[in-house]
């Protein structure tokens, strides 16, 4: 299990140095053999191939872990524990020292770090105005374009700009904080499971070893990993110790994705005793905003930063994304009325309706601010996955790696069986995916038969008689919760 899973991210990166984005400079394109392959559509279907591969070796892996926690009992279920942060660390290994993958986003961060390292403001230049190395593989759409991230990403790539200028090397870096992340999660996912009663170790394989997490948040080198960390710490902060403490860290999960902060929500409602008024849930959620926006702002100026990340919050929203729920239902719509000739401008109906999913998610977080059980620390967990689930399908713009932000509350949650197994498999699926994406640099061809290949896979993996029989073992005691 562990071995296959092993030879699976090594596949990953291996056929990776052939689909992913690479700057100019780097060292490996002066092998002739690796620039031909890179440059043909075969190589590069050749390189899609062993991604793929390695991603199926991944998930039967993780499949197979999850089987086996998921039958652990009693004092059975620590040795378990540490079953699945070991095999966290192995399959996470030969990814650490991959390129980004999957998506430039990485290139972006090693290049806003080196310019705040150089004094100048990723709030208000975009990475264009470097010249070099550092700026080869940043994807054209955001040369121009300011960061929306808080300072703490910044900071992070200020410091690793301290000691070298090879965007390879500060992409790392970056993904070493990403893994800060990683490692809050499997701090905090086991205690979130005990306080709803489940098995610590089926809820950790879910949210940190799937296919899911280390294709996108380890693989994919995303700030939304350490985002989500500081959110799972927070709120077990608060349950255990005090909303103060858990109320820095909602800020300092702000601090590196806006939407981080709203954990802060469960923070006040797991703080309050059992029955408080609603003064009283006034009261602390306005206590714990001041703290954590203290905290938030604090950062921003202590780093010299400011708070210019304000303005670049709109910036995601910028691009159409398929997996938008808001941004397919607008579109469609703005599509019959050109098809109907109603004369209407364009993007009416797509800037309405994301408007008001943009509304109904905030509408959804006040009623459970103000309206959900105070005190218990189950309805906290499924308070933080329903105001971010929320968030996640009404969003504007919706990308792979935004499912990281609810799968941990998710894990740690009885669910149904058709709801555990839903997230099972799309934990899977959406790990599988993760290469079909621009990395690809147009070839077209290579995403089609890509996308045949994962349709492949997924039915062997998940909807054969024998998986099935092996997913309804892991979910038919609803996560197998503790006796």
């Amino acid at each position: 299990m562990l071995t296959r899973g092993l030879a699976g991210s090594v596949l990953v990166l291996l056929g990776g140095l052939v689909v992913s984005t690479l700057p100019r400079s780097t060292q490996l394109l002066r092998s002739e053999s690796l620039v031909a392959i890179r440059g043909s559509e075969a190589g590069r279907m050749v390189g899609l191939t062993v991604v793929l591969l390695g991603l199926g070796l991944l998930a039967a892996a993780w499949l197979a872990l999850c089987r086996h926690v998921a039958v652990a009992v009693g004092e059975e279920q620590d040795d378990a524990l540490a079953l699945v942060r070991h095999a966290v660390v192995v399959w996470s290994a030969p990814l650490v020292i991959a390129p980004p993958l999957f998506s430039r986003d990485g290139w972006s961060y090693a290049a806003q770090g080196m310019m705040a390292h150089l004094g100048i403001s990723p709030y208000d230049h975009g990475p264009s105005v470097l010249h070099g190395p550092v700026v080869q593989a940043v994807d054209p759409m955001w040369l121009e374009t300011v960061t929306p991230y808080g300072p703490l990403p910044l900071v992070a790539g200020d410091f690793f700009a301290d000691f070298t200028g090879n965007p390879w090397i500060l992409a790392i870096g970056h993904r070493a904080v990403a893994l800060l992340g990683l490692v809050l999660l499997a701090w905090a996912v086991p205690r979130m499971a005990r306080w709803t009663g489940l098995n610590p170790a089926m809820a950790s394989a879910v949210a940190l070893a799937s296919p899911l997490m280390l294709a996108n948040g380890v693989g994919g080198l995303h700030n939304d990993l350490l985002m989500v960390g500081l959110m799972a710490a927070a709120l077990v902060v608060a349950a255990e110790r005090g909303w103060v403490g858990a109320a820095v860290l909602g800020g300092c999960a702000a601090a590196v994705k806006a939407p981080g902060g709203l954990v802060c929500l469960a923070v006040a409602l797991v703080s309050l005793p059992l029955l408080a008024s609603t003064a009283e849930r006034v009261r602390r959620l306005a206590a714990v905003a001041a703290v954590s926006l203290g905290t938030l702002v604090g950062l921003s100026l202590v780093t010299g930063l400011g708070l210019g990340w304000l303005g670049g919050l709109t910036v995601p929203a910028t691009v159409n994304t398929p997996l938008s729920l808001t941004t397919l239902v607008g579109g469609a719509f703005d599509w019959v009325a050109r098809v109907a000739g109603t004369g209407l401008p364009n993007a009416l109906f797509l800037d309405l309706v994301r408007q008001t999913g943009t509304l109904t998610a905030v509408g959804v977080a006040v009623w459970v601010a103000l309206t959900w059980p105070t005190g218990r620390r189950d309805t906290a967990v499924a308070a933080v996955a329903t105001v971010i689930g929320t968030l996640v399908v009404l969003s504007p713009v919706v990308h792979l790696w935004y499912f990281l932000w609810v799968t941990p509350f998710l894990a740690a949650m009885h669910l149904s069986r058709v709801a555990a197994s839903g997230l099972l498999a799309a934990s899977v699926v959406l790990g599988l995916v993760a290469p079909l994406d621009s990395s690809l640099h147009g070839a077209y061809l290579a995403i089609v038969l890509g996308s045949m290949t994962v349709a492949v896979l997924v039915p062997v993996l998940l909807l054969t008689r024998r998986a099935r029989v092996r997913l309804d073992k892991i979910v038919r005691s609803r996560w197998l919760a503790v006796p």
